[in-house]
């Protein structure tokens, strides 16, 4: 894919095989219908999603498609034996091309990161909060 100035996400999804585009497809279906309140944006030239901070990040390659987010350690444990079988890194998860996507776990990562994401931005309006008191 040589194009890496992508506006939009239709955009960035145009310029893979048919297969590939339809699991990315598939994937933004997904985290749109977990989270619809999400703004999706193109982000580091990839697909994203914002909600009360980056939420979740995807794109694909030849071999597979990669969840990205910055994992907590709580995700990384919640998710432990659903995670054992992928390549995981801090950042990313790899769902294999030759394998179908999990969907059920995938909206399972969406609405844990919605829920890490809302507790993060509370936990900085109570610290604001004391602040501003002093």
């Amino acid at each position: 894919m040589a194009k890496t100035d992508f506006k939009n996400v239709d955009e960035y999804q145009k310029g893979f095989p048919a297969d590939i585009k339809e699991r990315l497809e598939s994937v933004r279906q997904l985290i749109r219908e977990t989270a619809p309140d999400a703004e999706e944006i193109i982000s580091y030239q990839i697909p994203a999603y914002k909600y009360h901070g980056y939420l979740i990040y995807y794109s694909g390659y030849k071999g597979h498609i990669s969840l990205s987010s910055p994992w907590s350690k709580e995700f990384l444990e919640t998710f432990k034996s659903d995670l054992a079988k992928y390549k995981v890194s801090t950042s990313a998860i790899q769902l294999p091309n030759d394998q179908p996507l999990p969907t059920a776990f995938i909206k399972k990562i969406v609405k844990f990161r919605m829920k890490e994401n809302k507790e993060k931005e509370n936990l900085k309006a109570v610290a604001t909060k004391k602040k501003t008191k002093k």
